[in-house]
């Protein structure tokens, strides 16, 4: 009787690199929470300001429209600071959506830990040299698309209320250079400036839509009822 070779197939993690791999997940879903909350804090930052500044502009007949001026380019520099913190979060995200697909995903199907896509070589290289995903202008286009567009978009209105109607409505064009006048500059350059600067940050939440990341990828079809819920209250 011959004997038969049988092939043994090491699986690729045992038990306590599995258990390692599931604490470096929760590392990265931390890491990701920090800088999360962080860009919480810069946006609150930014909402603050502009109530202040709204606060004094109207707060009398007398009140100049300078804060709100001036609160835009306070909230610019929050935008930039955010737009910093928003890569280092997108950063440990990607990180941790490549351990919940390649790693937890096929866990939850049944077959185990698979690397037959090489997702953990990709992910070493990516821990040996790191490097960040996205740039600071994408990160700032995507901020200004969620929150801080809306946040200019009240300065604005607020800016020419201002000036339109507060106190009293202006009876010619002049009342307006008159109004946005600020010391020796004059109110056409005034709004000018205001001009540039609002287009300037509409432009770069324009283009960074075009070229956002995964922007041609093809997405899923919306399912017709929400399989997850259904199955959380036991409809399934």
């Amino acid at each position: 009787m011959s004997e038969k070779s049988i092939e043994v197939t090491q699986p690729t993690f045992n038990p306590p690199d599995i258990g390692a791999l599931a604490h470096l997940y929760r590392a990265e879903m931390y890491r990701s929470t920090v800088w999360r909350t962080r860009l919480d804090a810069t946006t609150n930052w930014a909402v603050v300001t502009t109530g202040i500044a709204l606060s004094l502009a109207y707060s009398s007949a007398s009140a100049s429209p300078l804060p709100l001026a001036l609160v835009g380019l306070l909230v610019a520099v929050f935008l930039y600071i955010e737009a910093r913190r928003y890569r280092f979060f997108d950063f440990w995200r990607v990180r941790s959506h490549v351990l919940e697909v390649y790693f937890f995903g096929p866990i939850l199907r049944g077959q185990g830990v698979r690397v037959d896509n090489g997702w953990n070589e990709i992910l070493y290289q990516d821990y040996r040299a790191p490097h960040l995903h996205i740039t600071t202008l994408e990160a700032a286009g995507r901020r200004l698309r969620r929150n801080y567009g809306w946040i200019f978009g009240i300065q604005v209105a607020a800016y020419v209320g201002k000036l339109l109607i507060h106190p009293v409505p202006i009876s010619s064009l002049d009342d307006v250079w008159q109004r946005a006048t600020i010391g020796f500059i004059p109110g056409q350059l005034v709004l000018l400036a205001g001009l540039v600067f609002h287009g300037t940050w509409l432009t770069v939440a324009i283009v960074t839509l075009r070229s956002r990341r995964g922007a041609g990828r093809a997405r899923p079809p919306r399912p017709t009822k929400d399989s997850t819920f259904e199955l959380a209250i036991g409809a399934r």
